[in-house]
């Protein structure tokens, strides 16, 4: 069993966190083994996917070995401890809220809590988060993280929301430990057309985009 910093790390690298909002529980598992097929380790499947216990119990089991799978769009509590039971080993919120980290920390799981403001970001690191989960992103942009990072060089950020390959490399440039991406990702039409060839070719193409920016940036 991985222990927290373990957890950390694998989300940390390669550095692409996939966030799945799938339509269907079937397609989790495919998705999810056509993402580590492209290099993406770190897979978020979210409550909103229609039984998402049950997906991320089954997706754990498959690809436990080889990949992190967590849990996003967690709001409360309950919802983080029944995840954590099904399997997940990271928890994301799009809010701050301290019982969410509570619970997922007294499992030994990081977790990751939304933030827009400084205050809600600088709020959410001294709750205890072990990342700051910029959401959304792309109203907001790299120039915004950089703003950000200057006062407050501490926070780990990471976008989530209209994230895509143009500016996925420009977030990690400007302080990012890791992006999450969504439906630029695993798009609406590549869930309905069952597309998983295409979808790992996409996913080892933000890999590279990451990694490059990474280098740019040492």
């Amino acid at each position: 069993m991985r222990n927290r910093a373990e957890i950390i790390s694998r989300l940390i690298h390669p550095g692409v966190i996939a966030v799945v909002r799938a339509e269907k529980q079937e397609q989790v598992l495919p998705l999810a083994e056509a993402l580590v097929e492209g290099g993406v380790i770190a897979i978020e499947i979210t409550m909103t996917t229609p039984n998402a216990l049950h997906a991320i119990r089954d997706t754990r089991q498959a690809l436990g070995s080889r990949a992190v799978i967590g849990v996003g769009t967690v709001l409360n509590a309950e919802t983080c401890l029944a995840a954590i039971e099904a399997g997940a080993e990271f928890v994301v919120s799009p809010i701050t809220k301290f019982e969410i980290l509570d619970t997922a920390h007294a499992a030994g799981c990081p977790v990751m809590l939304g933030a827009y403001t400084p205050t809600e970001a600088q709020s959410a690191h001294e709750l205890g988060a072990d990342f700051i989960k910029l959401f959304p992103a792309d109203g907001l942009g790299p120039n915004y993280v950089k703003a950000l990072r200057a006062p407050l060089p501490h926070l780990r950020i990471v976008p989530t929301g209209g994230v895509d390959l143009n500016s996925a490399g420009e977030f990690i440039k400007a302080g990012c430990v890791a992006v999450g991406a969504g439906s630029s990702l695993i798009s609406p039409k590549l869930l309905r057309e069952g597309d998983w060839p295409a979808l790992a070719r996409l996913a080892k193409e933000f890999v590279a985009v990451v990694m490059a920016a990474r280098q740019c940036k040492s």
